[in-house]
Parts: C-alpha cells; structure tokens; sequence
C-alpha cells in the first residue's frame, strides 16, 4: 500500500517497509507560497468528504498542484471514494485513507501520477498530500492529511530521497474531525500497522461550490 515515506536519515532509520511510523518531523511554519488562484481564474474547488466521525471539507489547489487535484477530483466525480477507509492513523503525523476497503482489500486504480511536490507548498497540519511508496512518482488515489507540521515530508530535491511528498490542498472545515480519527484506537491487521479497530469509513465525497479563499493554511 501506498505509504508516506521519510526523507532524511535519520527518519528513515524508522522506516516500516514503505512509510514512517510515528517519525514525523514538526516545526512552527507558514505557507510561503500563494495559492490564491491566478487572476481571472474561478475560486479553487471545495470538496466535502462525509465520514464515520463527521464531515472534512478540503479546498484544493489545482493552480500549484494542477495533475494532483485534477487526479483527485476525478476519483471524487466517479465515486470511487465512496465506502474506502482511513486505514493509517498516526498520532502527531498524518491520517492515509483513499485506497482501501473495510477489510483492507486495495481498490484498482488509474496509473500513477508525476509527483508535485516541488511545487513549494509545505506539508503543514491541516494540508492535503499525496501518499505513495518509495517510487517518488508512484501515487494514484491514497492520499493523506497532515496533523502536524511534517517537514520531512518537504520536496527537498529531485532525488529518490528528496522528492517529497505533494501537498495539493488543504482543511478548510473539519479538523476536529480528522483529530478524533488520529484519536481512535488502532492495531495491527495482517501486515498493516496503525489501523483502526474500527472502520473509519468514507461514506461519500462530493464537489462543493467553489468559494473564494480566505487566508492560507
């Protein structure tokens, strides 16, 4: 499965096959790069992601990360989503769902994607990124939503190692919500870690209205 993966040495010391378990790297910080959208351009989509635990509304940003969102909005617009699970929690790092049934089966998906991440969004709490394996240009509809600020997660250079992970979007409502999903109960299942004991269940996600944007994550 598509995992999160660290970036530096000392993270990756910590590995657990494909991804970092409870290695996140965190620091106060800021957006520094705008994602307001371009002059003349509609407001970025909104989409609402209806869970188990309550509804997460996320703003995308298709004018830094245009291949990310356009991937995601179409897993939204043919339901794909719909009855998937958050399967990875981790406290202090992330929530990762997109990919998987209740019982762990991995839904087929469309090829992979170029990765974005050096797009120069940072992967802060609250943002939207997409997961993927070691293959820096491997993600396809997994993606995850930082509860920290995971610097390590940061595009660092066009190699195997630095490449980062695309941050695409952000929480714009809900992040109480994905706080209590980080806060369930969680086991191992098979060969996955940090799975819920419970299902945290994708019940559907839908397009919104756009709205203009106001302030950055």
């Amino acid at each position: 499965m598509a995992r999160p993966v660290s970036l530096t040495a000392a993270l990756f010391a910590c590995a657990l096959f494909l991804g970092i378990a409870g290695c996140s790297a965190s620091k106060p910080g800021r957006q520094t790069v705008s994602t307001d959208p371009a002059p003349g351009q509609p407001p970025n989509p909104r989409v609402l992601i209806e869970t188990g635990k309550g509804s997460i509304t996320v703003e995308l940003f298709p004018g830094n990360a245009p291949q990310s969102t356009q991937n995601f909005l179409d897993y939204v617009n043919t339901g794909f989503y719909d009855g998937l699970v958050f399967h990875r929690v981790i406290p202090g790092f992330m929530i990762q769902g997109g990919g998987m049934t209740p019982d762990l089966a991995e839904k087929p998906t469309r090829a992979p994607i170029p990765n974005e991440a050096d797009n120069g969004l940072k992967n802060l709490r609250g943002t939207l990124a997409m997961a993927r394996t070691m293959d820096p240009h491997s993600a396809s509809s997994q993606f995850f939503i930082n509860v920290a600020d995971n610097y390590a997660l940061n595009h660092r250079g066009q190699s195997v190692e630095g490449w980062g992970y695309a941050v695409f979007g952000r929480v714009v409502d809900g992040m109480d919500v994905v706080d209590a999903i980080v806060a369930v109960p969680r086991g191992r299942r098979g060969p996955h870690d940090d799975v819920p004991v419970e299902p945290v269940v994708m019940r559907h996600l839908s397009v919104l209205p756009a709205a203009p944007r106001n302030g950055a994550p």
